[in-house]
């Protein structure tokens, strides 16, 4: 018989539209999305061993986000193991995970996806990046299946159909998590320094709808992102006597912005915050570190040594992996993918997205929630600041903000 289809969610208003396509642009990595097409008749949809439930991990092996892409492939394997005690097994089915390499490339993750959808996978996970999950969603929508998209931090994920969830964070509460070190946002004057880009562009539109919507006077100071003398553009920072500093930069002239802000006395003028990377990026600070608040998603106990945080730092170094940004985020993919065949059977999707709808559970960083409206994850964030200067840099807890005061505004999903 075939399922009931999902019934489609309440329409958005036109002011939620606006908000989102201005947050959206902040997370995106790549630009530009060409229609994701049906992929080919998967004939019965059953594999020749019908207990076992395949997983499609679609994420970049290669290419520009490939170190991002060990940690969150390292990551899922040890959540597959935690979440089923080791035997690979739930509700008395086993689980085969099969990797495609999409190298960062969305055509190529499309592709991957399509071929495993049409051998009758039910479950997709992965991606790296924001424009390859801009185009595996629609894809799940229209083939009906459950689809756990990985680190992609585009607000645009959250809430795009009934078949799209997020193992991972979103733009909006990186912002907020900043917003928290400014207080009460109203009449507070915030400065964004970015390079003037699309990517820094982005970010002076993603702060200006999330902290001026709360009353914050949001200006900017844009660099051409080919200027290598920063130091006129510190002073102008300076000179506009900001209460908060939201740095968002990119690329090798980094440490040059940062001994920049420090020597024009920026960082003890005004709380200056910037999001804080993976352990590669640590050293690109130097001595300005010690001085910067940093909005964190994740960094290796930040946790607090909680018991599943214990054993997926456990897990990832006894194969030989290192812990970093991004493990978490396949970690909880797998979580949430045991807990959706557990309660909503091996290939009955629309089960397991109700099963998955409202879930709580003890996550690596406490308390996890996915929200049943739009299916964003409802996670805490950190507040850390960098002790160490060069190779001994490491971050040390500030804060940590509960998961509702930096939840985004719900978005219903499309359908």
């Amino acid at each position: 018989m075939p399922r009931t289809r999902i019934a489609r969610r309440a329409r958005r208003s036109l002011s939620d539209i606006r908000t989102v396509a201005v947050l959206a642009a902040a997370g995106l990595l790549l630009t530009g999305c060409t229609a994701a097409g049906k992929a080919g008749d998967s004939g019965s949809g059953k594999s020749a061993d019908d207990a076992a439930v395949k997983v499609g991990l679609v994420y970049s092996r290669t290419g520009l986000l490939a170190d991002y892409g060990k940690q969150y492939r390292d990551g899922f394997m040890a959540g597959l193991d935690y979440a089923t005690q080791g035997t690979r097994k739930v509700a008395g089915h086993r689980i085969e995970v099969t990797e495609q390499d999409d190298a960062g490339d969305p055509g190529k993750a499309v592709s991957a996806a399509k071929n495993l959808i049409g051998k009758g996978y039910k479950v997709l996970a992965g991606t790296t990046d924001s424009g390859v999950a801009l185009q595996m969603a629609p894809l799940a929508a229209q083939n009906k299946v459950l689809y756990v998209s990985g680190p992609a931090a585009t607000d645009a994920v959250t809430g795009i159909n009934d078949y799209t969830f997020r193992s991972g964070r979103q733009s909006y509460q990186d912002i907020l998590t900043a917003g928290t070190m400014l207080g009460d946002a109203k009449g507070k004057k915030v400065t964004v320094l970015a390079q003037d880009s699309t990517f820094g562009q982005a970010n002076v539109a993603a702060v200006k709808a999330v902290l001026g919507g709360k009353g914050a006077k949001v200006g900017s100071v844009l660099a051409p992102p080919s200027a290598t003398d920063l130091t006129p553009f510190a002073r102008q920072v300076k000179a506009g006597g900001p209460d908060l500093v939201f740095v968002a930069w990119a690329g090798s002239t980094a440490p040059a912005l940062w001994t920049a802000l420090d020597q024009q006395g920026v960082l003890g003028a005004s709380k200056v915050v910037t999001g804080l990377a993976g352990t590669a990026s640590y050293p690109v600070f130097g001595a300005a570190g010690s001085k910067v608040s940093f909005l964190a998603h994740y960094f290796p106990g930040a946790g607090g040594n909680n018991a599943v945080e214990k054993a997926m730092l456990d897990a990832v170094k006894k194969d030989g992996g290192k812990p970093d940004l991004f493990t978490l985020d396949g970690f909880t993919a797998a979580q949430m993918i045991v807990h959706a065949i557990e309660k909503g059977g091996a290939d009955d999707t629309a089960a397991m997205v109700k099963a998955l709808e409202g879930w709580s559970f003890d996550g690596v960083k406490g308390q996890t929630r996915v929200r049943g409206e739009d299916h964003a994850l409802l996670q805490p964030m950190f507040v850390a600041k960098l002790t160490g200067t060069g190779k001994t840099a490491e971050p040390k807890l500030l804060d940590t903000e509960r998961m509702d005061a930096v939840a985004p505004p719900v978005k219903p999903a499309a359908g």
